[in-house]
């Protein structure tokens, strides 16, 4: 069993920068990759970023490629996502989500586990 809690959000000018923590409990957290979703008002929830059990392998969505970072400590039992450069389409409920294999998935059907959201307003 893996619970997630995520921090960070808030409202930012566009430009802007935040860093959103997942904060996972759970023994299998070091073994486990991890994904960065959004869902904005009246949209589906989309894929952001994912990284492997290691942090050795990462992937993005082409819509926030150059501009966000995942990263992770398994030390501390956490997952960052560094947002720079925000737009106002960045605006969204941001979720991290935990899957019970090692590698990089960025299709949300195959993730076990979901935090309940961090709110993001990027104003213009």
């Amino acid at each position: 069993q893996v619970q997630l809690v995520e921090s960070g959000g808030g409202l930012v000018q566009a430009g802007g920068s935040l860093r959103l923590s997942c904060a996972a409990s759970g023994r299998t957290f070091s073994r486990s990759g991890m994904g960065w979703f959004r869902q904005a008002p009246g949209k589906e929830r989309e894929f952001v970023a994912a990284i492997n059990w290691s942090g050795g392998s990462t992937d993005y969505a082409d819509s926030v490629k150059g501009r966000f970072t995942i990263s992770r400590d398994n030390a501390k039992n956490t997952v960052y996502l560094q947002m720079n450069s925000l737009k106002p389409e960045d605006t969204a409920v941001y979720y991290c989500a935990a899957h019970l294999g090692s590698i990089v998935r960025v299709d949300s059907k195959r993730y076990d586990y979901w935090g309940q959201g961090t709110q993001v307003t990027v104003s213009s």
